[in-house]
C-alpha cells in the first residue's frame, strides 16, 4: 500500500512533549498569578467573541492550560459525545473553551463599563475594587468553607 494515506485534518489534542512549567526547587507546576477570580464579571476584550459579557466558571492556575479561564457562554466550541448504551444514539454537545486571561477584563452591569482593578484596605481587610467606577467586587467564599456548609445541610 506504499503511500502516506489520506490527508487527515488535524486533531487538537495535547502533545506529549509539551509539559508544564516547573520550579526547580520544589518539583512542582508553578502557579500563574492572574487578576480574574472564579465568580468574577467578564468582558472580552479581543478575539472572536469580543464585546461579550459572562461570569467566569473555572480559573486554571497550573499545568498545560495555567492562565487560562473558562467564561459561560464565551468561546463556544462544538464537541461529538460518543453514545453511552447500545440504543442510544451521539450527540453534539456545545461547551465553552479556556480563554487566555489577557483577553478579558472585569465588567461592572451597574455602570456598563470594564475596567482594571485595584487593591484597597477597608477595615482592616484587603479588598479588590474597580479602579473606574471605585465599586469594590464582591469577596469570593472559599471552597472549603462552601465544601463544609454543603456537607452540613445534607
Amino acid at each position: 500500500r506504499g503511500g502516506r494515506g489520506p490527508a487527515v485534518a488535524p486533531v487538537a489534542m495535547a502533545k506529549r512533549w509539551v509539559k508544564p512549567e516547573v520550579n526547580k526547587s520544589t518539583g512542582k507546576a508553578v502557579r500563574v498569578d492572574m487578576h480574574i477570580k472564579t465568580g468574577d464579571t467578564v468582558q472580552v476584550i479581543t478575539g472572536k467573541d469580543k464585546g461579550k459579557v459572562g461570569e467566569v466558571i473555572k480559573t486554571y492556575r497550573k499545568g498545560l492550560k495555567a492562565g487560562k479561564v473558562i467564561v459561560k457562554d464565551v468561546n463556544l466550541a462544538t464537541k461529538a459525545v460518543r453514545p453511552q448504551s447500545k440504543g442510544e444514539s451521539g450527540q453534539l454537545v456545545q461547551t465553552e473553551m479556556p480563554v487566555h486571561h489577557s483577553n478579558v477584563q472585569h465588567y461592572s452591569v451597574a455602570q456598563g463599563v470594564r475596567s482594571r482593578v485595584g487593591v484597597r484596605e477597608e477595615g482592616g481587610k484587603k479588598v479588590r475594587y474597580m479602579l473606574k467606577t471605585g465599586e469594590a467586587l464582591p469577596e469570593r467564599a472559599d471552597n472549603r468553607v462552601r465544601a463544609a456548609e454543603g456537607g452540613a445541610s445534607e
